[in-house]
């Protein structure tokens, strides 16, 4: 990937900017008298990319708003890279190196695709607030390495001749691609994936596909996967947790969940194809 006018490459990370390492242990989270989760635990190591899945209801997003600081848990811890975030804010989960794109996609749709990816920049601005609205020639400097960084996203995404678009008028598959564009933009060291696939059609899933395995297993990029296509679970998944009522019913590889006796009997289904 190519880095523009001697700007560090955003791909090109040190082994301390990749370290994700997440802890979550006997996590529960109730809403009212209905149980979101309970005793959850799940490992994530630095570049690893864990999908989590079950049926509708099960607690798969509920688990990633705990994680990523929209919903405070009821009971359990949650530690990333050694630091308790149990009850951490969302802007300081995204300082931390936690990033994430959302089940309904959460785009600004009166905005371009450019203006969209660089609000996800705020996070690594160094001019004030005085400088920029005189936009000095640190601004202007400023701006133009943002600027370089997310030339190499839009290249990445193959969304070049959409960068100037109004991200409404784009179909949904492309505004799934350019949320995840956003979230990469933020650089974080662990990427949560809330349903990335959802309303796509075979193309645009097998571009996905093609976008996430390059960032796990040529970036190193650590990320958490929800999802429901089971064929794309499986095959670019290194470890499977399966929740069922906010339980967590069972963890493996993929393989070893597809043979899983409890996970076929809640989840896959006796004839399933994957």
């Amino acid at each position: 990937m190519k880095s523009y006018r001697g700007t560090p490459s955003i791909f090109e990370k040190t082994a301390g900017e990749k370290r994700a390492e997440l802890e979550v242990r006997n996590l529960s989270l109730s809403f009212g008298g209905v149980t979101a989760l309970q005793g959850v635990d799940l490992d994530v190591k630095t570049g690893e990319l864990v999908a989590v899945i079950g049926p509708n209801g099960a607690g798969k997003t509920s688990l990633l708003n705990t994680i990523t600081g929209y919903y405070r848990a009821g009971d359990g811890t949650i530690r990333f890279n050694g630091r308790d975030i149990t009850r951490i804010a969302t802007h300081d989960a995204v300082r931390l190196g936690i990033g994430r794109t959302f089940q309904n996609i959460e785009l600004f749709p009166g905005m371009t695709v450019l203006s969209n990816l660089m609000l996800a920049r705020h996070l690594h601005c160094r001019y004030r607030f005085d400088s920029a609205c005189c936009f000095t020639r640190a601004a202007r400097d400023e701006e133009v390495r943002h600027r370089h960084i997310l030339e190499e996203i839009i290249d990445f995404l193959e969304i070049q001749p959409i960068r100037k678009t109004l991200v409404g008028s784009l179909p949904y598959g492309m505004r799934k691609r350019v949320e995840l564009g956003r979230a990469v933009a933020l650089e974080p060291s662990l990427l949560v994936l809330d349903e990335p696939f959802a309303g796509m059609n075979m193309e645009e899933k097998e571009d996905m596909t093609r976008f996430l395995i390059e960032m796990n297993e040529g970036w190193g990029q650590t990320m958490i996967l929800v999802e429901h296509d089971m064929s794309i679970v499986m095959s670019i998944s290194r470890r499977v947790v399966v929740l069922n009522f906010g339980e967590k019913l069972a963890e493996g590889s993929p393989e070893e969940i597809q043979n899983h006796p409890e996970v076929i009997k809640a989840y896959l289904g006796e004839d399933v194809d994957v």
